[in-house]
């Protein structure tokens, strides 16, 4: 791992064991791009890597010369105004009404590990010697603003974290318009571009189109990273697949408004911005003042997406999660809220973890209806106390008696809304996110509160807090249901209108980093009515996020699989429900339910009581699996096989770390008759050591796996005749493969 710089060519290079960056300073001051991908060796001159050419109809940077035109030459950090005619990476609105900004190199430095971002999730280093970390100083000379470009290099991997801080160190206010996190050229177009776009209950479908001239992009201004569209996106070469080929993944670590956008111009050259989206956005700066983006992290890899996925989840897995859940096995669970609803009692929630915990749960989780005159959707929220008449000795009475049982006990909260039908919302109706004067939408009968206003996180805080501190509380499932419409605080001037979407989230991280810090030992996993801000903002945070409110294994096939392409196993939030299923009234096996949940957090949304003898039984064994491999199945290194966007059978596997285990989920759709032999080519394993299938009371060496394949032919394959047990509609196994 190196930062080199050479004065005499004005270049920089950032290089580890995987891969090079290289940018330079142009004769106007402003910074090249030159080159991103598999590491090369580093030499003192890589200047002809810039090339430079007259134009018809381009605009040059100086008097009297025809070479030097932004519009044609790749950036680190686009500018719109001076030559350049592309979608710009910053636009500033000074006093006099001027949008151009010159931004001219100054100065740089490079140190050891890397820095914190102040207020702001980020990836994060141990020591020093995990990461290298060089700033970049721009001035622009007429405005006396500060543009520092942040890239950290890691000691290993393609990976490359970068941020941008904007310093006002002139005598007059300015106003960001736009401030992407990441600006990046690239010297060609054949790229195909994957996005993972979808809604409530079908988050994170994999989607996927070539590169066209002119711009595409996705994005949220719902107030939250949303269900519709993930802020993270891929471009690979046509030719890469799964597991070979060159592939460049951008991800924002950020739970608000975003933009993720590629611009390819009439010469084929691609811009990649990723940040804050610029809709709604306009943050006065002061004389003084400094403005911090989220950061961005850029993958680089040359074995294909599992190779671009597997970087991601070790980074965001070590070195994005923090505490002391983040090495740590998760409890399994069972959550009440699909078993009861509203409707409970105390006697019965007891009762649901008295037979969870005789099948070998062990964390009983409230959900929703708890507290205040929470009976239904339309009331309570904002009330976080505990209802007596449902709960005689409170949450700290119930935490009690569950602990007694030998379980952990958690406890779902919203505390980001407020119901107008609330003690909160008569005594500080000012508190939600709203225009005076105009009426107010609600989201499933509730409302936003204004967290861009301290004073009100505060008191959200004191209220949490208060129940924590007496009570035996392991874990929290904190919710929010419902994007942000009216984005308006009566809290701030009219021209700071445009910092609330940001303010809010920073709010929203202001409650989760008290909360984390006085209660390290929680386990906190983040939801947005399912999938709605699962984002690497919420697990710096959250180790672990609710993937979808939709529970049905056939459906959580595709959603966890188009997860995994960026967030480790370990972060996707997976039950077993009952069938038929709550949201699409599908019935699957329950040995389906559960092998899809495996490969998740793992936990139960149903009532165990409600099932057969001969299902709690089952149910028993599921859980002794669990125990047995969750700490392979949730850290282990994981490979999609075959994708359920594209085939009828689904496949994925993972991975010890020495190679010895491996845990293969083989999962088809609908049933097939006289179908082809069936087999299954798997991934890393040790082409020399002999793995031994119990099941079917056979071996195999690992190259005759990954180059035969696994046997999967069925019952399908063939007529069902005589003591031969059919197949069925949504079947699944798990192949335990052990090396001896």
């Amino acid at each position: 791992m190196s930062i080199l710089f050479d004065e005499k060519n004005m270049t920089f290079h950032l290089y580890n064991d995987a891969v090079s960056y290289i940018m330079a300073v142009l004769p106007n001051g402003h910074m090249a791009q030159l080159y991103f991908g598999r590491k090369i060796r580093h030499k003192e001159d890589f200047s002809y890597l810039l090339e430079t050419a007259p134009r018809p109809m381009a605009s040059y940077f100086f008097e009297g010369e025809r070479t030097l035109s932004l519009e044609h030459i790749r950036q680190e950090y686009g500018v719109y105004g001076n030559t350049d005619y592309r979608q710009p990476a910053v636009e500033i609105i000074h006093r006099d009404g001027s949008r151009v900004c010159d931004f001219r190199y100054h100065s740089h430095e490079i140190s050891a590990g890397k820095p914190q971002l102040p207020g702001l999730p980020a990836t994060y280093t141990e020591d020093g010697s995990e990461a290298e970390t060089l700033t970049v100083v721009l001035k622009d000379p007429v405005s006396g603003i500060s543009l520092y470009l942040n890239y950290t290099i890691f000691w290993r991997g393609g990976i490359i974290a970068r941020s941008v801080r904007l310093s006002n160190e002139g005598t007059k206010e300015v106003h960001l318009a736009k401030v992407m996190s990441l600006c990046m050229d690239l010297p060609d177009s054949d790229y195909e571009m994957m996005q993972f776009s979808g809604a409530w209950a079908r988050e994170r479908y994999v989607k996927k189109r070539r590169l066209e001239q002119g711009c595409q992009s996705v994005g949220s201004i719902r107030g939250n990273s949303s269900h519709n569209h993930n802020p993270f996106l891929v471009l690979k070469r046509p030719s890469a697949d799964e597991f070979q080929g060159e592939v460049m993944g951008f991800s924002l670590i950020y739970s608000g408004n975003f933009l993720a956008q590629v611009e390819v111009d009439t010469y084929d050259t691609s811009r990649v911005l990723l940040g804050i989206h610029p809709d709604w956005f306009d943050w006065k700066l002061e004389p003084g003042e400094a403005f911090q983006a989220p950061e961005a992290v850029m993958v680089y890899s040359w074995e294909g997406l599992n190779g671009m996925s597997q970087i991601f989840h070790r980074l965001y897995q070590r070195r994005l999660a923090r505490g002391v859940w983040r090495d740590r096995p998760r409890p399994i669970l069972i959550n009440n809220w699909e078993a009861t609803y509203f409707d409970f009692t105390e006697d019965g929630l007891v009762q649901i973890a008295e037979k969870a915990r005789d099948c070998g749960v062990e964390l009983f989780v409230l959900d929703d209806g708890w507290f205040g005159a929470r009976r239904n959707e339309y009331a309570g929220l904002g009330d976080w106390k505990p209802c007596r008449e449902l709960l005689p000795d409170g949450i700290k009475g119930l935490s009690q008696k569950i602990e007694n049982l030998g379980m952990k006990f958690g406890l779902w909260f919203e505390p980001e809304m407020v119901n107008k039908d609330s003690g909160l919302y008569r005594e500080h109706p000012d508190w939600i996110l709203h225009v005076p004067g105009r009426s107010s939408s609600h989201g499933r009968y509730q409302y936003v509160l204004d967290y861009s206003r301290p004073e009100v996180v505060s008191r959200i805080y004191e209220m949490m807090s208060e129940i924590l501190r007496e009570s035996r509380i392991s874990y929290i499932k904190w919710d929010m249901n419902r994007s942000i419409t009216e984005c308006y605080s009566p809290a701030l001037p009219a021209d700071r209108q445009g910092e609330v979407f940001h303010r809010y989230i920073l709010g929203v991280y202001d409650l989760y980093d008290r909360l984390t810090r006085e209660f390290p030992q929680i386990l906190f996993e983040s939801c947005a009515s399912g999938g709605g801000r699962f984002d690497p903002g919420m697990l710096y945070y959250a180790p672990q996020a609710w993937a979808s409110d939709n529970t049905d294994a056939a459906e959580r096939l595709k959603i966890q699989y188009g997860t995994t392409y960026c967030y480790p196993v370990s972060s996707i939030g997976s039950h077993v429900s009952v069938v038929p299923n709550h949201q699409v009234n599908r019935s699957t096996p329950l040995y389906t339910r559960a092998n899809v949940a495996f490969f998740g957090t793992f936990g139960y949304e149903l009532d165990l009581n409600r099932l057969t003898g001969e299902e709690q039984e089952e149910v028993k064994k599921q859980i002794r699996f669990m125990k047995e491999y969750r700490l392979l199945l949730q850290f282990g290194t994981f490979y999609r096989l075959s994708s359920p966007f594209e085939h009828n059978m689904t496949a994925w596997m993972t991975v010890s770390e020495d190679q010895k285990v491996a845990l293969v989920g083989w999962y088809r759709m609908m049933n097939r008759v006289n179908a082809p032999y069936a087999r299954i080519r798997l991934k890393g394993l040790a082409p020399e050591l002999y793995y031994e299938d119990a099941s079917a009371g056979r071996g195999y060496y690992g190259d005759e796996l990954m180059n035969l394949g696994l046997l999967t032919s069925d019952s399908s394959s063939g007529e069902v005749i005589g003591d031969i047990k059919p197949g069925c509609d949504f079947d699944s196994r798990i192949y335990v493969l052990k090396a001896v």
